[in-house]
């Protein structure tokens, strides 16, 4: 198993992060999804659990194949996809996924969401056993630089000014944290346990380090997004983004199906020609 507590620090309060996260998710998801690949949402209900409360279950699949490195797609089909199970009580959310291609991978991400800079030192409680192993990767939304054909300058902190907040928040630059709260901005920390588990004799460190340089980078992209759309989603209310996040994942749902629906047609029509021709070069 490896396991990794990423901790992410943002220019919002956690009350705050409680509508961003929700608008944030929903338009990155709708956003990432194309050509029949993307995020197909299958269940949206309340939850409840006896430690936390009440909450938000949702179950989504994840279509992946043509974002997989060459030697994954090489053992898998082309129909492959994660299953996401997610479980919202926030400020704590666990998410699973696990795939049945692959049965033993496995990812579990806990999350905690605190008004601080990044300093609690065991947030979710991990055992000794667990802490010995852990790595603690600080994800920076202002300095680590995500992938050149993801990049939008309208979706970078350091370019970017929120302006429907007081004072105005951005652009972020060097040491943003400390001039945040000298200018008294908010500051919160998104602490995340990230344990990815795939136990195949001679793929176990590759796969299960690959998956966790997925994660991080979808991380960085989605969390640089979520302070770049503030002035988007800062005048609606918790109601109005229930709403928008409902509308926007069944827009999603028909933006990967029907694409996903087309490619299946395509590949069937290439497998049929294929096989008339080889019947014409039998003949």
């Amino acid at each position: 198993m490896h396991l990794v507590e990423y901790r992410i620090c943002l220019p919002f309060t956690v009350e705050e992060y409680k509508r961003a996260q929700l608008y944030m998710i929903a338009r990155h998801c709708h956003q990432e999804s194309e050509n029949g690949e993307g995020v197909e949402v299958v269940k949206y209900e309340p939850c409840e659990d006896s430690l936390h409360g009440k909450g938000h279950y949702t179950e989504k699949r994840i279509y992946l194949y043509n974002k997989l490195p060459v030697w994954m797609q090489s053992i898998l089909p082309n129909i492959f996809y994660i299953e996401e199970k997610s479980w919202n009580y926030y400020p704590y959310t666990v998410t699973e996924y696990c795939c049945s291609f692959l049965p033993k991978f496995h990812i579990t991400v806990e999350t905690k969401y605190e008004d601080n800079d990044g300093h609690s030192e065991n947030s979710h409680n991990l055992s000794p056993d667990e802490l010995n192993i852990r790595t603690v990767d600080h994800i920076d939304i202002c300095k680590d630089q995500i992938s050149e054909h993801k990049y939008k300058e309208n979706e970078d902190p350091s370019k970017v000014t929120i302006k429907k907040t007081d004072p105005h928040r951005g652009p972020l630059k060097e040491g943003w944290v400390k001039n945040c709260k000298e200018k008294n901005i908010p500051i919160m920390c998104s602490y995340k346990i990230v344990k990815t588990k795939f136990e195949v004799w001679g793929f176990q460190t590759k796969v299960e380090s690959w998956a966790q340089r997925a994660i991080r980078d979808i991380l960085l992209l989605a969390h640089r997004q979520a302070f770049c759309w503030i002035d988007e989603w800062y005048d609606m209310t918790y109601e109005d983004i229930v709403k928008f996040e409902r509308d926007t994942y069944s827009k999603t749902n028909d933006k990967v199906l029907k694409n996903s629906k087309n490619t299946a047609k395509t590949e069937s029509n290439v497998h049929s020609q294929e096989n008339e021709n080889k019947e014409t070069d039998f003949d």
